[in-house]
């Protein structure tokens, strides 16, 4: 049985990492937030230690590598901007790390974590879970095994956001990345993993709620739109009572992957329980294309633009 720690226990996504600790048959035993409502901790690890500052935590984990009984790994739940520092906190507790997406928020941050990652000894894993889903995965097979050279792809994901949004660390471009790193970056890792490295990277629409562009990669064209405002959500699904509109084509095929999402964390902490997880090298490419849209100067629309859009502009 591995000892756990995570940071930043109060976080919409830890519940999914509480789960895949239990569901591995492993232990919980120091969570951190600077905010206290963890009650889900009960539904898990009831004994598990809880810190509301890091430098409790900090010593406590120090402690409990004094005294033999250290932390197997520290699993990273925090905002984004956060990443790069708790995952140095990590491997310097002789733990390996386990983060979120995306890893860090620029490029030149991975390479000072494999320099540590080389002096530690230790592994730094990222949540890449659209890699472990079947369909995806069926996909990508499908692909390789295609002679066409360049394949017409419509990504339209809008999932809305309420006001509290823009009073958060999310709204922060600093702190978060922006949209396409909140809600776009595992689509990007999904698209050049089946499809691809990128050729071109053009940007058409930036805006704090909203953003779109082109993508060539080489072996597909991908036309993407990313939107939290629910006024972009296409009024069949309003109708439905829906927030929250997905859909990939493929050659003007939808791509149906809604289901198989519920365990692929679980998924993930068990190929890095056996050394099959994904680090720096897998997240490298995406976390290229999130700096480099965030750090465009968007053009204006063009004929081939995302024909989803025609309906917005």
């Amino acid at each position: 049985m591995k000892k756990f720690a995570l940071m930043g226990a109060a976080g919409f996504i830890a519940v999914r990492h509480f789960k895949a600790i239990k569901e591995t048959k492993n232990e919980l035993v120091a969570a951190l937030d600077k905010h206290d409502n963890v009650g889900i901790l009960d539904n898990f690890f009831p004994e598990s230690d809880f810190f509301l500052e890091f430098e409790r935590f900090d010593r406590h984990l120090d402690k409990l590598r004094r005294n033999e009984q250290k932390i197997d790994f520290v699993s990273i739940c925090t905002p984004n901007y956060l990443h790069d520092s708790h995952i140095r906190f990590a491997l310097r507790q002789n733990a390996d790390a386990i983060c979120e997406k995306p890893l860090v928020l620029n490029p030149w941050n991975l390479d000072a974590l494999q320099e540590i990652e080389t002096e530690t000894g230790k592994k730094i894993n990222t949540i890449l879970q659209l890699r472990l889903h079947p369909t995806i995965i069926s996909l990508k097979n499908k692909i390789s095994l295609s002679e066409q050279k360049n394949f017409q792809i419509d990504l339209t994901y809008i999932t809305s956001r309420g006001k509290w949004y823009f009073s958060s660390w999310k709204a922060d471009i600093s702190k978060s990345g922006g949209i396409t790193t909140n809600i776009g970056v595992h689509f990007f890792d999904m698209l050049i993993w089946i499809f691809g490295k990128v050729q071109k990277n053009i940007v058409h629409l930036l805006k704090p709620n909203k953003a779109a562009g082109i993508l060539f990669l080489e072996k597909a064209t991908v036309r993407w739109f990313l939107s939290i405002d629910f006024n972009d959500i296409p009024d069949s699904e309003k109708i439905l009572g829906k927030r929250t509109f997905r859909s990939i084509k493929i050659e003007n095929e939808e791509i149906e992957f809604s289901d198989g999402f519920v365990d692929l964390h679980t998924l993930s902490y068990e190929k890095i329980l056996q050394n099959e997880g994904f680090g720096i090298k897998e997240a490298r490419e995406s976390i290229e294309i999130i700096h480099q849209i965030r750090n465009s100067e968007p053009t204006s629309l063009v004929d081939d633009y995302h024909p989803f859009l025609k309906t917005i502009f």
